[in-house]
């Protein structure tokens, strides 16, 4: 089975979604939740479940954020909530959140997402054998380590194929600091980036919130030619991150990746399909956004 989870920006992009046959809409709200396209209320968590739930599709809430004890303390009431909603899974990261979820008795299945933690199957299936039910994977693993995680976990594993990687992340506003320093305003814009001295090419996108500083690599992901790959080594539970790729745009790349599904699942994948999609693909993809393969091809041995 391949499992296509996708974020949403809105309610209406998640209806556009849902009529793309993704599987699985991923949302949150920032407060407990990490990188969300879009922090959403109750109301409209409760909304977008309806309209998955109404199509057959499944929503997963993120609850990946890093935990101090003012809000752990608000932990349990918003699982309780989304329990009674209708949540299909909720990713967690933080043992203290996955203890109150089991000692609470809250009946919500979990996906462990540690974020750049999560490199080896032993480690997915520790977490396993404590009641997770799949696992979010390290953006920087390469393909040879992946075919041995592939092989070895006991869950499902989540590989994002699609979208931003976020490379740093620091609760201080870093932003508002530098700004506060430079007595600058700070602009009200998500479209800010830091480039290394003397790399003028580089593009490190870089954006604040609720949750602190978050940093992105120069090249977004891109590992549509290699979805045969993921599935020969058992893989199949594909990301789409949207934070940077908004409206219809994503909603296109979303289809594309619904259209590969298929074509794997008919065994009628093909190399010559496949870059006719990639090509579209890479039309909806923001312009001032590179892509690349990540760490997909990456020789570990190189890797510094």
């Amino acid at each position: 089975m391949i499992e296509i989870v996708a974020t949403a920006e809105s309610v209406e992009q998640a209806k556009a979604l849902v009529a793309t046959d993704v599987d699985t809409l991923y949302i949150g709200e920032d407060a407990f939740g990490l990188r969300l396209p879009k922090s959403f209320s109750r109301n409209e968590i409760t909304e977008i479940i309806k309209i998955a739930h109404e199509q057959n599709k499944q929503v997963s809430v993120a609850v990946n954020a890093i935990m101090h004890n003012d809000r752990i303390k608000t932990v349990v009431p918003y699982l309780q909530f989304l329990q009674e909603v209708g949540a299909d899974s909720v990713t967690i990261g933080d043992p203290g959140v996955i203890h109150l979820l089991q000692t609470h008795g809250i009946n919500l299945p979990f996906i462990y997402d540690a974020q750049t933690l999560v490199t080896s199957a032993k480690h997915i299936n520790f977490w396993a054998k404590r009641g997770a039910v799949g696992a979010v994977l390290a953006r920087e693993i390469m393909y040879e380590e992946l075919k041995s995680i592939g092989t070895n976990v006991t869950v499902p594993v989540e590989v994002q194929v699609y979208g931003a990687t976020c490379i740093h992340h620091s609760k201080r506003p870093l932003v508002e600091n530098y700004y506060n320093y430079t007595k600058e305003d700070k602009p009200n814009t998500n479209a800010l980036y830091i480039s290394e001295p003397k790399r003028p090419e580089t593009h490190y996108s870089i954006y604040e919130d609720i949750n602190g500083t978050h940093v992105f690599n120069t090249n977004d992901i891109n590992l549509f030619p290699y979805l045969d790959k993921l599935v020969e080594i058992g893989l199949t539970r594909w990301k789409l991150d949207g934070i940077f790729t908004r409206g219809k745009d994503y909603v296109e790349i979303a289809r594309l990746f619904v259209k590969a599904k298929q074509m794997l699942l008919d065994d009628k994948w093909t190399q010559e399909q496949m870059q006719q999609l990639n090509e579209q693909l890479m039309q909806h993809h923001p312009k001032e956004r590179t892509l690349d393969e990540g760490f997909f091809l990456k020789d570990p041995s190189e890797v510094q």
